[in-house]
């Protein structure tokens, strides 16, 4: 898997999968890697491919999705990345974006269409999910009324954690900017899950993540990928079960059947895991660009 230590740029940090370096005082590289993680945990060998298939995707969708607030983008282009980069344009293009350096808010924005996941198991023993009180007699992967927004904290490490819209105000320290990024997720994701049903792709629910740049609230970080999204095909979707995905689903039913206790060290995947994963996101992205090109 790609690493990253070869750049003479300062560190910023370094995700699950992204590394950020700093460019001067206001930017930063994110160079998106190859690696996938599973319950928090990443995986000891990664998915050929997947850095630069997340990389295009959330180009394509920050160059589509409509004006709601200002997002971090610059180029994706080597050719105009700083001159210490130059050297490895070979390596970091395709993967790798310049991008303007906002203040992260300390909350994950999610938006939730449907019920699934950790909101199904909440709204089967309390009738809510994060608190939110929905409809009796929903069933599980069912289209929501109306998709509704359930912040996380952002865990540095383990797992993120639901909390109230109260919590997140609390948390960011400013309601009327937790607000405006409640307002903003729930715009970009209505507009995310129309784009993608063009895609014969249901976007079942999503993370967004927030930053103050120059004072203005900033989209950053990856957007409506299936990373960061549940995407569903749509020609395959029936309400009432759980659902085939374009993501990691085939690495997660793996570790299911290993019974492996979600601690690290995580256990290698086969290859035929890998190419079977490789080959959804290829087609995520394959449905979704023709989508976002011609609309």
């Amino acid at each position: 898997m790609l690493k990253c230590d070869f750049l003479p740029l300062s560190r910023l940090g370094r995700g699950k999968v992204r590394e950020m370096f700093e460019v001067g005082d206001d930017q930063l590289l994110m160079v998106a890697t190859d690696r996938i993680s599973a319950c928090d945990v990443i995986m000891p060998n990664g998915i050929p491919r997947k850095g630069e298939i997340l990389t295009i995707m959330t180009g394509l969708w920050l160059g589509g999705l409509p004006p709601i607030t200002f997002n971090h983008y610059i180029t994706c282009d080597p050719e105009e990345f700083p001159p210490a980069c130059q050297p490895y344009a070979h390596i970091l293009n395709g993967r790798s974006m310049l991008v303007w350096r906002a203040k992260p808010l300390k909350a994950e924005c999610v938006v939730r269409g449907y019920l699934v996941g950790s909101g199904w198991k909440d709204y089967q023993k309390t009738g809510r999910v994060c608190g939110i009180k929905l409809p009796a007699g929903l069933v599980e992967s069912q289209e929501l009324p109306e998709p509704i927004f359930t912040p996380a904290t952002k865990a540095e490490t383990g797992h993120d954690e639901n909390i109230s819209f109260d919590q997140m105000a609390k948390i960011i320290g400013d309601r009327k900017l937790a607000e405006a990024a409640r307002e903003a997720s729930l715009a970009y994701y209505k507009a995310g899950r129309e784009r993608a049903k063009r895609a014969g792709i249901i976007i079942a629910d999503t993370k967004f993540e927030f930053g103050l740049f120059n004072g203005k609230l900033m989209l950053i970080d990856e957007v409506l990928t299936p990373d960061s999204s549940r995407f569903w095909p749509a020609d395959g979707y029936t309400q009432g079960k759980s659902q085939p995905s374009f993501d990691k689903q085939f690495v997660r039913d793996y570790l299911e059947q290993l019974g492996w206790n979600k601690q690290p060290p995580a256990p290698e995947l086969p290859q035929e895991i890998v190419e079977k994963t490789a080959q959804k996101y290829k087609e995520a992205l394959t449905r979704l660009r023709e989508a976002l090109i011609n609309q």
